[in-house]
């Protein structure tokens, strides 16, 4: 079976991968893919059935699930609090390898100069929320959407001073993260590991910094699913929104239908 088709029969038939879970790996976004977007970071909500459906789909893909997120570890923690799952966080700059296990800094920590600057530029308006993420740092404007340009350019000329960063975006985010660094990254350094080695990615997101994960997992023999939302149009998308995605998990991880996440749920906003 081409990829094409395997692609097209786990969309249609989620049972499919349960029953061949031991030759894949999941690698799912948080925001925008698990959880809606809120108005800032610490605003989303947790739907209840959620951390059980995580913690089944984990069981029945055999451990081979990872969060793929701009969050940090210890924020990914806390929204699926008790699962300490595999992570990859901040864009591949953190990192936790095994389930519960210790949290390794791959990128030095954000410096205080740096910080700094970040913050004059934001200080544009008070709508703008700086938020620092151990080795980044993300500069949410989704309250002041047109400021979007204004704050580009700045925060464009902090990361340019150095030879060390980039900026991207995300979300209603800019974020200035260490160069070579990404979530294609992180999925390729996890791929290498334990108990992801041998299998096939697939990766599920909703933004531009999951299209390098995307990629990545195409590399390596898998391929990405998108979620519809402000980056992916409905129309390229594989899933129409949170609810649609968090079903299709909550199938291959044979989720009990009692549990609410299971079935139809109302969007989070």
């Amino acid at each position: 079976m081409d990829i094409d088709t395997i692609r097209s029969t786990v969309l249609t038939t989620p049972e499919w991968l349960t029953a061949r879970a031991h030759e894949w790996a999941l690698f799912i976004d948080i925001d925008g893919t698990l959880l809606e977007m809120a108005p800032t970071p610490d605003a989303v909500v947790v739907p209840a059935g959620l951390v059980q459906m995580m913690d089944d789909l984990a069981r029945t893909m055999g451990g081979a699930i990872a969060l793929s997120t701009g969050r940090s570890v210890t924020e990914a923690d806390r929204l699926l609090f008790p699962l300490k799952l595999i992570t990859s966080g901040v864009h591949g700059t953190e990192v936790r390898v095994e389930r519960g296990g210790e949290v390794t800094m791959m990128a030095p920590a954000v410096s205080v100069t740096l910080l700094d600057e970040i913050v004059a530029v934001a200080a544009m308006s008070p709508g703008i929320i700086v938020e620092v993420k151990g080795a980044g740092v993300a500069v949410h404007y989704r309250k002041v959407p047109e400021l979007r340009p204004a704050l580009e350019v700045g925060l464009s000329k902090v990361a340019e001073r150095r030879d060390t960063l980039v900026l991207r975006p995300g979300r209603r985010v800019l974020e200035v993260i260490p160069k070579g660094y990404s979530k294609g990254a992180g999925l390729a350094w996890l791929m290498r590991r334990q108990p992801f080695e041998g299998r096939r990615p697939i990766m599920i997101g909703d933004d531009y910094g999951d299209e390098s994960a995307i990629r990545m997992a195409e590399q390596l023999g898998g391929f990405g699913l998108k979620v519809a939302g402000e980056y992916f149009p409905a129309d390229e998308a594989d899933f129409s929104g949170v609810a649609e995605a968090r079903a299709w998990f909550a199938t291959v991880a044979g989720t009990p239908t009692s549990n609410p996440i299971a079935g139809p749920f109302p969007s989070d906003d």
